[in-house]
């Protein structure tokens, strides 16, 4: 009885340590994410006031990750963003 108690006293400790490496090496990886480049949609003319036409644009004609109307003097355009 005794010689089972101490196994699974050492079960649980290898348990708890692996756990805890689990734990230690998720934080350290992370996420890494890709950086976003923006730049104005080469092929939108005029005034940009629906957003979801900007980015539907942007994905089929210009091949981007999404679109957006954003406001640049004098009016609001239509911005493209890429993986960089």
């Amino acid at each position: 009885m005794a010689k089972a108690l101490a196994n699974s006293a050492k079960m649980a400790v290898a348990f708890l340590f692996l756990f805890a490496l689990m734990l230690s090496m998720n934080e350290k990886l992370g996420v890494v994410e890709a950086k976003v480049c923006e730049r104005r949609s080469k092929t939108w003319s005029g005034w940009c006031g629906n957003t979801s036409h900007c980015d539907r644009q942007c994905k089929n004609w210009e091949g981007a990750k999404h679109g957006a109307c954003h406001a640049q003097f004098p009016g609001r355009a239509c911005f493209c963003y890429f993986n960089c």
